[in-house]
C-alpha cells in the first residue's frame, strides 16, 4: 500500500480559505425586470433577467480549450462538474451524487445523478453519462485542438502524458514539423515515431491508444480516474473546465467547432446557451431540465458588446438600461458624492484565487518552438540591451525593493489598498498543512517581509550599474510595459507605477525608461504575453486546485518543454538567453519544484518544500509579487454573496443561486455582507 496523504488532512488544509472567505448571504432575493432604481426593498417574483456589457471579444466559447476568463462564463454556468462548492466555500455533490477513493490503485469512483443535455433551444438531447466525461477528456488531450489547460490533465490521470505525447509527436511527423533546435520527427508504417535531436540518440515512441489513459465509464453512471500519484488536490482540480463533460457525439460531429455557436454548445448545467453573435450579444437562458433548477432564480442572462462599456455601462445603469457596470476610478469619487447615484455603488466579492505579479521578459527576442512562434520585442525598444540587463540581479533586484506596490493599488481601491498588497505569489488563507497552518507561515516563505525600500533600490542600482554597464549595456534602459485598454484602470496603474518607479531608480541617474504600450482589446495575452511583446507585464495567475503546486504553473517548465509559461524561465536557460547566477536560480526554482511534487506521504514537509522553492523565485527577483485581486467598484443588482465561491476554479463566475434585487445594491449591505463571517 502507498503512503499518502489522507484524506482527512486534505479537507484540512484545503478548509483554511473556505472558513477564512466566506460570508452570510444577508440580502433578501427577489424577481423582477431591470430597474434604474437607487433604493427600494428585495420582492420575490419570477421572470427576472441579467444584463451586463462586454468589451473584449472571447476567442472562443469553448470550455474543454480556453483557460481565459472572459471564455470561462459557458463553461461556468452552462455545464455542471462532479463536486461544487456552496457560497461558504465548502465542497458539495454535484453532478457525482457519491465517490470513493481506492488508494492501493490510485484510482476515484464517482457515482452520477440523473441529468440531461439540452441544446440551444432548451430541448432535451440525450442524458449525461459517464462516457462524456471520458469523451471531452480524450478531447482535451487531442493536439489538435490545442487546450490550454492540457497540462492539469497530462500531469495528473494515468497515462494521459504518453498519450499526448505521441499523439503530438505523430501530428508534427505527418506535418513535416522540424524544431528550432533542429529535431526531427518521422513516423514508420506501424505507427511508430522516432524523433531525432541534435547530437543525441533517436527516441522511438510506440502508438499509445486512449485506452491507456486512467479514465473509464464503468457504465452510464460510474466514472473512475486513475491517478499517477496521491495528489492531494484532486477533488478541487475537477472544479476546473478540462474535467468538464461534453456530449461525445456532438464532439465527434463538430471537432474544431465545437462550442464556436448556440447551435454547436450542448449544455447540462444551471442554463443553457441560447443564443450567441460575434461582436453583438451572447443570451443564456435558466435550464428547467437541471437537477438543481429550483435554485436558479434568473431567467435570462444577456451579455451585450460594448466596445465603450467602461464609459457608457455607468450611463447605462442611470437609465435602468443594464443591471451592472464597472464604476472607474474617474467617476467614482462623482457617484460617491452624489445623492442620486452614492447608494448605488458597491464593491465586488472578493475574488482570493488570483493573485497579480510583474514579470520580466526573459525572451525578447523571436523565438520558434514546436507548437507556435514567439515574436519578441519590436526593434524600438532595444530587445538586446533587455536581454542583457534581467540578466543580471542586482537590475532586477532594484525593481523588486523599489516597487512600492501601495501606490499602484490605490488606483483600484482608494480605501483599503494595503489589505490587498501581497510579498508572495500565494494569497493569504489559500490553503493550510495538516496543523492548520497557512501555507505562507510555511517554510521560507515565513520570512518573507515587505521589500519596498528605496535605500535598498538604489543600492541594488548603483552596483547594477557597473556590471551592466561591463556587459555592454546602454542607459536609459528600455522597459516596454503594456497594458489591456479593455481592463479598467489597468492604464492608470501603469501611469502611477512609471512615476513611482522611475522617481526611485532614476534619482541621481538616468536609469530606466519605461514606455507605456497600449495591447489589443481582444487576445491580449496571445498577442502580447504569449507572443514575449513586453519587458515588464503586470501579469495574473488563478488558482486551479487546493495544493500550492497550482501556483508554479506559470512559472515551472519540465525540462526540454515547449510550454506556454509566462517568461519561458528554463527554455531561456536551456536556449541561451538566461546565464550566469540568473540561470542558476531558475534551474535552482525547477529542480525544488521537482523534489516538492515528489513529496505526498507528508503535507506539512509538501508545503514546507513548495514554500521554500516561491521564495527563492521571489528572493532571486525572477517574478515581482504585487497583490490579491480587488475588487471592483460596481454598481449591481445581483447579490453575489449568495454565489458559489472557492478559492480556486471558477465557483466565482456562477450565477446558479444568485437573485436579482429590485435595486442596487449598496456599500453598506456590502459590508454588511463582507463582515458576516
Amino acid at each position: 500500500m502507498n503512503t499518502s496523504i489522507s484524506r482527512r488532512q486534505f479537507l484540512k488544509a484545503s478548509g483554511l480559505a473556505a472558513a477564512g472567505a466566506c460570508a452570510a448571504g444577508l440580502l433578501t432575493g427577489c424577481g423582477g425586470s431591470s430597474s434604474g432604481s437607487a433604493s427600494g426593498a428585495a420582492s420575490s417574483g419570477s421572470g427576472s433577467s441579467y444584463t451586463i456589457l462586454y468589451d473584449s471579444q472571447p476567442a472562443t466559447l469553448n470550455y474543454l480549450t480556453t483557460g481565459t476568463d472572459l471564455e470561462m462564463v459557458v463553461g461556468a454556468n452552462c455545464v455542471d462538474t462532479l463536486v461544487e462548492y456552496d457560497n461558504k466555500g465548502v465542497m458539495r455533490e454535484g453532478l457525482a451524487t457519491s465517490w470513493d477513493w481506492d488508494v492501493d490503485t490510485l484510482t476515484w469512483t464517482f457515482h452520477l445523478r440523473e441529468e440531461n443535455w439540452v441544446d440551444c433551444n432548451g430541448k432535451v438531447v440525450a442524458p449525461v453519462t459517464a462516457q462524456d466525461f471520458v469523451d471531452a477528456l480524450k478531447y482535451v488531450l487531442t493536439p489538435d485542438y490545442a487546450a490550454s489547460n492540457v497540462g492539469l490533465v497530462t500531469a495528473y490521470i494515468a497515462g494521459a502524458d504518453d498519450y499526448y505525447n505521441y499523439h503530438l509527436y505523430l501530428n508534427n511527423a505527418n506535418t513535416g514539423v522540424v524544431d528550432d533546435d533542429g529535431t526531427t520527427y518521422t513516423v514508420d508504417g506501424s505507427g511508430v515515431v522516432t524523433v531525432t535531436a541534435p547530437d543525441s540518440d533517436p527516441a522511438t515512441y510506440a502508438p499509445v491508444d486512449f485506452d491507456a489513459v486512467g479514465v473509464t465509464a464503468v457504465d452510464d453512471h460510474t466514472l473512475t480516474y486513475t491517478l499517477t500519484y496521491d495528489f492531494p488536490g484532486f477533488l478541487s482540480l475537477l472544479c476546473y473546465l478540462p474535467y468538464e463533460p461534453a456530449y461525445g457525439p456532438l464532439l465527434e460531429e463538430t471537432g474544431d467547432q465545437f462550442a464556436t455557436s448556440a447551435e454547436t454548445t450542448y449544455s447540462c448545467g444551471a442554463f443553457y446557451l441560447a443564443a450567441y453573435e460575434s461582436l453583438e450579444t451572447w443570451v443564456m437562458k435558466k435550464n428547467p431540465e437541471n437537477y438543481d433548477a429550483d435554485n436558479v432564480f434568473i431567467d435570462t442572462i444577456s451579455r451585450i458588446y460594448n466596445a465603450e462599456a467602461s464609459v457608457n455601462g455607468p450611463e447605462m445603469i442611470k437609465r435602468g438600461e443594464i443591471d451592472e457596470a464597472t464604476i472607474g476610478s474617474d467617476i467614482l469619487d462623482s457617484w460617491l458624492s452624489d445623492d442620486t447615484t452614492k447608494d448605488m455603488v458597491s464593491m465586488d466579492r472578493p475574488n482570493t484565487n488570483y493573485t497579480y505579479f510583474y514579470m520580466f521578459n526573459f525572451m525578447p527576442f523571436s523565438h520558434e518552438f514546436s507548437n507556435w512562434s514567439v515574436e519578441g520585442m519590436d526593434a524600438e525598444y532595444e530587445p538586446e540591451n533587455w536581454a542583457k540587463a534581467i540578466n543580471n540581479t542586482n537590475f532586477r533586484k532594484s525593481f523588486l525593493y523599489g516597487i512600492n506596490n501601495s501606490v499602484t493599488l490605490a488606483v483600484k481601491a482608494p480605501e483599503g489598498y494595503d489589505n490587498y498588497k501581497l510579498n508572495t505569489i500565494t494569497p493569504p488563507s489559500f490553503c493550510a498543512n495538516a496543523d492548520g497552518v497557512d501555507y505562507l507561515k510555511c517554510g521560507d516563505l515565513a520570512n518573507i517581509t515587505e521589500f519596498f525600500d528605496e535605500a535598498k533600490a538604489k543600492e541594488y542600482r548603483d552596483a547594477a550599474i557597473p556590471e551592466l554597464t561591463a556587459a555592454g549595456v546602454t542607459f536609459p534602459i528600455k522597459v516596454q510595459m503594456p497594458y489591456n485598454p479593455s481592463s479598467t484602470d489597468w492604464d492608470k496603474q501603469c501611469q502611477v507605477f512609471k512615476q513611482q518607479l522611475e522617481g526611485v531608480l532614476n534619482d541621481g541617474f538616468d536609469f530606466i525608461d519605461i514606455l507605456i504600450t497600449a495591447g489589443p482589446s481582444d487576445s491580449f495575452l496571445s498577442s502580447v504575453r504569449r507572443n514575449g511583446k513586453f519587458a515588464f507585464l503586470q501579469c495574473n495567475w488563478g488558482a486551479d486546485y487546493s495544493d500550492p503546486q497550482t501556483e508554479t504553473d506559470p512559472f515551472y517548465q519540465a525540462e526540454g518543454a515547449r510550454g506556454s509559461r509566462y517568461a519561458f524561465l528554463r527554455t531561456g536557460v536551456e536556449d541561451g538567453f538566461i546565464t550566469g547566477d540568473t540561470a542558476d536560480a531558475v534551474m535552482n526554482y525547477m529542480k525544488a519544484i521537482e523534489e516538492a511534487v515528489k513529496i505526498t506521504d507528508d503535507i506539512n514537509a509538501r508545503y514546507d518544500a513548495f514554500a521554500n522553492a516561491e521564495a527563492s523565485l521571489i528572493n532571486n527577483a525572477l517574478v515581482v509579487p504585487m497583490g490579491m485581486s480587488i475588487p471592483a467598484y460596481i454598481a449591481t443588482r445581483l447579490n453575489y454573496w449568495e454565489g458559489q465561491y472557492a478559492s480556486t476554479g471558477f465557483s466565482n463566475k456562477r450565477l446558479k443561486g444568485i437573485h436579482v434585487l429590485d435595486h442596487y445594491i449598496s456599500m453598506s449591505e456590502y459590508e454588511a455582507n463582507r463582515d458576516a463571517r
